[in-house]
């Protein structure tokens, strides 16, 4: 949000938002200790058996899978226990991923729980994992609603004893009762859906036990934690071979446009989700849609049905007994229905960004062409930020947009409270950039054994000017993009070899560097020295100038004492921190010299003085 010019607002807002960066810091330390000293266990390197587990995958691995699963392994063989974020588009080979882990950390005789968020994923997880597994010795069972309350029973026995190796469940299997005899890693998929308190529970477990969680969109909390370098991050970004990405449209509703995305999927032997999200009104939206296109075998889904219902509704929708399923959310994850490529989803704007992600996942899992239709009421009835996410989805059609949408997700929400229950805390009031280069300095301060500074929560501002043309002019660099990433890595520069490199770069790129841009890689240059030597400020012109030191200036002040007494006509200390300078420069080339020249003095060599003019 913007403040107002004059007010004590924004400082009030930065101290705030300090004073909660400082006790995230801390608690960020206490659990990277407790982490760090916990004994966790190693798992064997794979070995030959490994390598046949790895053979029987049908599919041939993309050089981003290989990578996560290479640092998956490098995780599992290292005692402390550890804790990856798989980011992956949907349907990109996470799952994959997540089974080769289960066969380490089951042929190591631990025990393996899969979390995910709805029974119809755990099925079909259960079918997937038993299908893979099928040449292998691991005992896997599933817990779910689906499950009678005797075989719950039976299956916390045999979790105990330590009879099966693999178990995968709802947020049941967080509930008391389940005890695991000898649990060594636990995966969480589609970890967005699992709300705080579900992951707090699961706190203790990350102490000892190795975590891996996938996601195609993590929320903002996730994304920050993985920034934060709290969490360890692999990203799937490569397509499997011959996946065509999603056209999404959003329209505004209407009867016409609805008959075309049917028809057009129908007419070439698909299937269509339509997904209406109110169970008091789906039925009635059903028989419209039978009404408005009869050859349609509609068939319905959502949560509240009774479960042999909605069993025999997915499974005749998956062998195609129906071509048109009306159903609510429960299809988010874990429907793969390869024929089905056209989504059609009403009210668009009443769901979050992962979410339409999701949704839209549930297409294209195959080589045809897919179709996501998002439709909207009125213009007047969606909200602003509901029209941003409708704007990202539609604009984001390629194929592993997941993690970009949630970087997305990430400046329309706010980053969220990494430790508490706060989706969106304080970087709302602070903005992202601010808030990692806040928690970078408290965690420093902390680790240091200092307090966080509150009041100058950041590093002080260190301005250079000596009134010379400092810019990448247009003519130079055309594109408007480039121009300012170039400034963007010019001022980000931390060392001279960087601006060096930078220098050769843009070179090689653009040509020779014309006089203002030479004069912006000096003004940087100089700036690294001031930050160095603890200068806030030089401005320096034609005929005078001044200098501010910080409190905590690293310049010796029997230095400073002496250039002022060598040159008194030039140098006047006004106050404790600031330097005057008289001296007529005329030229940018004689300010750089004298000002490179001065801060060599400063750092205690070759004092500037009229004798060194």
């Amino acid at each position: 949000p913007l403040h107002r010019l004059g007010t004590d607002r924004w400082a009030k807002e930065k101290r705030r938002a300090a004073e909660k960066i400082r006790d995230v810091a801390a608690e960020l330390l206490d659990i990277y200790a407790r982490r760090e000293i916990a004994e966790g266990f190693a798992f064997p390197r794979p070995d030959a058996d490994y390598q046949r587990f790895c053979d029987e995958f049908p599919f041939e691995l993309t050089s981003d899978q290989r990578n996560a699963i290479d640092a998956m392994i490098e995780d599992l063989t290292r005692v402390r226990a550890t804790d990856r974020l798989i980011c992956g588009d949907v349907g990109f080979g996470k799952t994959e991923v997540a089974m080769r882990a289960a066969y380490i950390a089951s042929q190591a005789g631990k025990q393996v729980a899969v979390l995910v968020p709805t029974t119809l994923l755990a099925q079909q997880h259960y079918e997937t994992f038993s299908d893979r597994f099928s040449q292998w010795p691991q005992q896997i069972e599933v817990i779910s609603r689906m499950r009678q309350d005797g075989d719950v029973k039976r299956l916390k026995e045999k979790i105990a004893n330590g009879s099966v190796d693999i178990v995968i469940g709802t947020h049941r299997l967080l509930t008391s009762g389940f005890d695991f005899k000898d649990l060594g890693l636990v995966i969480i998929d589609e970890e967005h859906r699992f709300g705080v308190r579900q992951k707090e529970h699961l706190k203790s477990i990350r102490e000892s036990a190795d975590v891996l969680s996938l996601t195609a969109t993590p929320i903002p909390r996730t994304l920050n934690l993985a920034f934060s370098g709290l969490r360890e991050l692999s990203i799937i970004a490569t397509p499997p071979a011959q996946r065509l990405a999603i056209k999404t449209f959003v329209i505004r509703k209407n009867r016409q446009v609805i008959r075309d995305a049917i028809e057009r999927e129908l007419s070439r032997g698909g299937q269509v989700f339509y997904l209406h999200n109110d169970v008091r009104t789906i039925e009635r939206t059903a028989e419209e849609l039978s009404e408005l296109y009869p050859q349609a075998r509609v068939a319905v889904g959502h949560g509240q049905m009774p479960k042999r219902r909605l069993e025999k509704a997915m499974a005749d929708f998956y062998h195609r007994k129906s071509n048109l399923l009306v159903c609510s959310t429960i299809i988010e994850s874990g429907i793969d229905v390869p024929n089905a490529n056209t989504i059609v989803i009403d009210r668009a704007d009443k769901f979050g960004l992962a979410q339409l992600h999701q949704l839209r996942g549930r297409v294209g899992r195959s080589t045809r062409q897919a179709y996501a239709y998002l439709l909207t009421p009125h213009p007047k009835a969606v909200t602003r930020d509901a029209r941003k996410r409708l704007d990202a989805i539609e604009a984001s059609g390629e194929l592993g947009i997941g993690f970009t949408l949630s970087t997305y997700d990430m400046e329309i929400r706010g980053a969220g409270e990494l430790l508490g229950d706060v989706q969106s805390g304080q970087i709302e009031t602070v903005g992202y950039t601010m808030y990692m280069e806040m928690l970078e300095r408290a965690v420093a301060a902390i680790r240091a054994g200092e307090i966080p500074h509150l009041d100058v929560p950041l590093s002080d501002v260190h301005e250079v000017n000596l009134h010379a043309l400092a810019l990448i002019p247009e003519e130079y660099v055309h594109d408007v993009d480039i121009r300012l990433i170039l400034y963007k890595r010019i001022a980000g520069a931390v060392s001279k070899n960087e601006l060096d490199e930078l220098k050769i770069e843009m070179v090689d790129r653009f040509g020779n560097l014309p006089l203002a841009v030479s004069n912006l890689f000096l003004s940087t240059q100089i700036k690294l020295s001031a930050v160095e030597l603890g200068i806030n400020r030089i401005d320096l012109g034609p005929v005078k100038g001044r200098i501010e030191f910080a409190n905590d200036t690293a310049i010796d002040p029997h230095a400073l004492i002496k250039l002022v007494q060598e040159s008194p006509e030039t140098y006047e200390l006004i106050d404790g921190n600031r330097l005057s300078i008289n001296r007529i420069l005329e030229t940018e080339g004689d300010r750089f010299r004298f000002v490179e020249k001065m801060l060599e003095g400063l750092r205690g060599k070759d004092l500037v003085s009229e004798k060194t003019k």
